[in-house]
């Protein structure tokens, strides 16, 4: 008798732990449909409002200034965001800056404060 009851509990355990595995497949596979159709459908709204699928693509200005109306009519606050032209510098402008010099000069490293004429 008690071996009968010890098959009986691992034949139950080994069914409880298959059907955990084949619910957990179900749920992920549910998943990941889900996933590519939300993907699917974010690539074509991007591809509606001619963003494209490219995420380092800019906001065009129309979006923007929808995107500011909406924030400004729910009274949010509207982040100034710089036009993106003019945030990459050309090849023209130099990347460096000059040193400055003058007693507002706010470098104080020490060989700057060795050489100054007191």
């Amino acid at each position: 008798m008690p071996s009968e009851e010890f098959e009986s509990a691992a034949s139950a355990f080994r069914r409880a732990g298959e059907d955990a595995v084949t619910h957990a497949r179900r749920v992920a596979g549910n998943a990941k449909a889900r996933s590519r159709r939300h993907h699917s459908e974010n690539v074509e709204l991007l591809k509606r409002s001619g963003r494209g699928a490219k995420s380092g693509d800019p906001t065009p200005g129309t979006l923007r200034a929808a995107a500011e109306r909406f924030r400004r009519a729910r009274g949010l606050p509207v982040q100034v965001v710089p036009d993106p032209a003019d945030s990459v510098p050309s090849r023209s402008q130099s990347s460096a800056r000059a040193p400055r010099t003058g007693d507002e000069d706010e470098d104080f490293s020490q060989m700057r404060i060795m050489k100054r004429d007191g």
